[in-house]
């Protein structure tokens, strides 16, 4: 740890740097186009989100994994229009994180940062695929993480035994 002109440890920065990201798995099945709709059409969308962060090969390295399940429906009908998925994963390479905050800063931070090329990659493939261009609005991780933490809780006192 460095030391500043008293002589006591100076605070470290946080640091992340992208090492890479890429697109990990892709699908996107057009159902329009292989049995189109009658009717007018008026798409309800629907997205998960889900993440998962795991240890790189080096050290404070890591993979960080956004999935992404959107689902196009007529309002009217409630028949599938389209069905894109997309695994996105981030490598980083984080220092000065305590281990407390580490978990959060993966499932947060890393997939904030990387979110800009899926939202252009699920634009270009909606459009690319014959439908207007989705522009996902801003997801907010904080809230997301959260959940998820809510939901593994919930299911670790399910299945905990009862005393």
């Amino acid at each position: 740890m460095a030391e500043n002109e008293n002589g006591a440890a100076a605070p470290q920065i946080p640091q992340m740097k992208v090492l890479g990201q890429f697109i990990r798995d892709l699908s996107f099945e057009n159902i329009l186009a292989q049995k189109p709709v009658s009717g007018q059409v008026q798409p309800d969308i629907q997205v998960q989100v889900a993440l998962d962060a795991r240890k790189g090969g080096q050290e404070n390295q890591f993979e960080v994994i956004s999935k992404y399940n959107i689902t196009s429906k007529n309002k009217g009908s409630d028949e599938t229009l389209f069905v894109l998925e997309l695994e996105y994963a981030g490598l980083f390479q984080i220092e000065n994180i305590a281990s407390e905050q580490l978990h959060p800063f993966l499932m947060i931070e890393c997939p904030r940062m990387v979110f800009p090329f899926v939202r252009r990659i699920v634009s270009d493939l909606t459009r690319d695929g014959g439908f207007p261009p989705l522009n996902l609005d801003n997801i907010d991780f904080v809230q997301l993480y959260r959940q998820q933490l809510a939901q593994r809780q919930q299911e670790q006192s399910e299945q905990a035994p009862a005393n």
